[in-house]
């Protein structure tokens, strides 16, 4: 018992390294100087730490919109997702529906088509829509909300369904006999036993939102005024030669939010992440 515990232990450790490396290089890189960047022997350290990457990814031109537009798709796309995947759990799990196995189903089939499949014809979906409502077409944060939506709430519903189908239906049997209605019952009762799978998902949604440059570079073609965070870094790449230490350092800034946001999160996220594998 104790051998394997060890084994394990030591294999969690291992794992935890490798994950944990490409984030301290990119770390490491952003305070590394020109020199050792460039150097044909790189090492995992470095003994002259620089702040330049850092001061020049924070005087590239439209920087704060880029970041407020980061913030507002993420955020809308978290809210969003988890109001409807809530909804569509409920209804899923609670009311007979004709065809729910075939609803489910779709909901896996849905994750596995590559996104790079889908980009050309979600552009000129955002296109035709676009025409229709100004506000979600092609040059809106509005086409960008819409699309991570729509590959963040397949996933989202498939995880609450199981924290949602976890609660006895006993349970709202009893609180109908107290009076509530199922509109109370669901959003008093039921909204908050689902809480650790609302943050689950929740961390899902903003990592694939507002780490994502795929989209933002497809749809946001003309309107620099609405690109995203991660097409900042785009301008430290060139033919000349790109500035790593720069990429590295808004790489490295990128991940702030992330890190806050689950810091915030994080009592919740692991019991969020075992509840969605048992159900």
């Amino acid at each position: 018992m104790r051998r394997s515990r060890t084994v394990a232990n030591t294999a969690a450790v291992v794992i935890a390294v490798l994950v944990a490396f490409p984030l301290y290089w990119m770390v490491l890189s952003a305070f590394k100087p020109e020199a050792e960047l460039q150097s044909a022997d790189p090492r995992p350290w470095t003994t002259a730490p620089t702040l330049d990457g850092f001061r020049r990814v924070l005087t590239v031109d439209g920087l704060g919109g880029y970041f407020l537009n980061s913030l507002l798709v993420a955020g809308a796309v978290v809210l969003l997702s988890l109001l409807m995947s809530f909804l569509a759990a409920v209804a899923l799990t609670r009311f007979r529906i004709k065809g729910r196995a075939v609803l489910l189903l779709m909901l896996l089939v849905a994750q596995m088509v590559p996104v790079e499949a889908l980009t050309i014809p979600l552009f000129f979906l955002m296109r035709q829509v676009g025409s229709a409502a100004p506000a979600f077409g092609l040059n809106h944060l509005g086409s960008l909300v819409l699309v991570h939506l729509a590959f963040s709430l397949p996933l989202a519903i498939w995880m609450l369904r199981g924290f949602v189908a976890a609660v006895p239906v006993e349970l709202e049997e009893a609180a109908t006999l107290d009076g509530a209605s199922r509109t109370r019952f669901v959003w008093q009762v039921l909204f908050p036993l689902v809480a650790p799978g609302l943050v689950a998902t929740s961390v899902l949604s903003f990592i694939h939102a507002w780490n994502d440059f795929l989209f933002a570079k497809t749809f946001i073609i003309s309107a620099t005024e609405n690109q995203t965070l991660p097409m900042a870094i785009l301008v430290f790449f060139s033919p000349q030669g790109n500035d790593w230490g720069a990429i590295m350092a808004g790489s490295t800034l990128m991940t702030i939010p992330v890190l806050i946001f689950f810091v915030l999160v994080q009592r919740n996220l692991v019991s969020g992440l075992s509840g969605a594998v048992k159900g």
